[in-house]
């Protein structure tokens, strides 16, 4: 029996489950957009790409108005596994693929559980293999470069608080001014999961903040340079500024496009455009905690630093990067042995 009645429509169905499965308001709209995508693709057409896809605030462009009931359709697994298949290779890593298949699997065991569907249709589809990126972590010198990046002081402090407390983007992102604790230099955010825990930074961040805060006594830390659009929750506009939260796409984008020379130094700064790639704000925390892996961090300390659950999430920073390397190399140079 449904423990509850069942929603409306499929729209429907997805904002009960965004709230009852207590999912993270820092991932709220990315699980918005994606699941925005898979119901187009419930009712058999193909999902729109680019602005269209998550464009809207509300993450997308509307899928036609159709029933949860729809996702029990016997024919639907089959016809799914085709337009994820043909959308998949037009556009999408194997990360993205694998993130978005998560998401869909997610929603409907919770919808199962409800008692409003039955069937899973996703059960065609195959995680995609996702082969090993050993480049993640920057180098010590690559993150030296971004200091020297002409940036306004947003963006710079953005981005030295996620280089000092190694936390994840999208907890920075959500962090109020009431949330900072300057004189102990930590924070307060809400990580993945919904837990409230600290994160820490450095003397860096320490400078930068109160230039950031500029006397603000309350709301979000991060804005946007420009007025909060009608509509916009108040959880997310500065109640002394009237401007708006930055959003994880935003800051994102800028990330993005003001490393473009640095991830390609051999591209000319004239061919530095939407074709070049260029760094993404996880990397950050990915080098920092690298970077404290090889200075000799215990798995204990690591764990605590990275708030992941399990000693095996962390094996992925105890390998050496770069710097490490190159530093291993060097040390055992024939040639520079003679010299000394």
């Amino acid at each position: 029996m449904p423990l509850s009645a069942p929603p409306s429509s499929y729209t429907a169905a997805v904002e009960r489950h965004l709230t009852g499965a207590g999912i993270a308001k820092s991932s709220a709209r990315i699980y918005r957009i994606s699941l925005t995508t898979w119901g187009w693709m419930l009712t058999g057409e193909p999902a729109p790409t680019g602005h269209a896809r998550r464009g809207r605030p509300s993450g997308g462009e509307a899928p036609p108005d159709s029933s949860v009931a729809t996702i029990d359709d016997p024919a639907l697994p089959e016809v799914l596994a085709e337009l994820a298949v043909a959308r998949q290779a037009d556009e999408m890593d194997a990360d993205n693929v694998n993130r978005e298949l998560s998401i869909a699997r997610k929603a409907i065991g919770w919808w199962q559980r409800q008692g409003w569907i039955e069937g899973d249709p996703t059960i065609g589809i195959e995680r995609r293999p996702a082969p090993p990126d050993r480049t993640k972590a920057l180098a010590e010198n690559q993150i030296t470069s971004l200091w020297h990046l002409d940036v306004g002081l947003r963006g710079k402090t953005q981005w030295k608080v996620l280089d000092e407390s190694a936390a994840r983007a999208d907890e920075v992102l959500c962090l109020n001014v009431e949330d900072l604790y300057p004189q102990d230099k930590r924070g307060r955010i809400t990580a993945k999961g919904g837990a409230t825990e600290w994160i820490h930074w450095q003397s860096g961040t320490a400078q930068l903040l109160p230039r950031l805060i500029a006397r603000r006594t309350r709301g979000p830390l991060f804005l946007t340079g420009h007025k909060a659009p009608a509509g916009t929750p108040t959880l997310d506009v500065c109640p002394e500024t009237g401007r708006a939260r930055l959003s994880y796409r935003r800051a994102e984008e800028l990330f993005e496009g003001n490393t473009r020379l640095l991830a390609d130094p051999l591209a000319p700064p004239e061919d530095i455009d939407e074709d070049l790639d260029g760094w993404t704000l996880h990397r950050l925390r990915h080098s920092a905690l690298t970077h404290d892996a090889e200075d000799g961090t215990s798995a204990p300390m690591l764990l605590a630093r990275s708030r992941h659950a399990s000693v095996r999430s962390v094996e992925r920073y105890a390998r050496p990067g770069v710097d490490a390397v190159a530093r291993h190399v060097a040390g055992r140079d024939p040639t520079a042995s003679r010299r000394r």
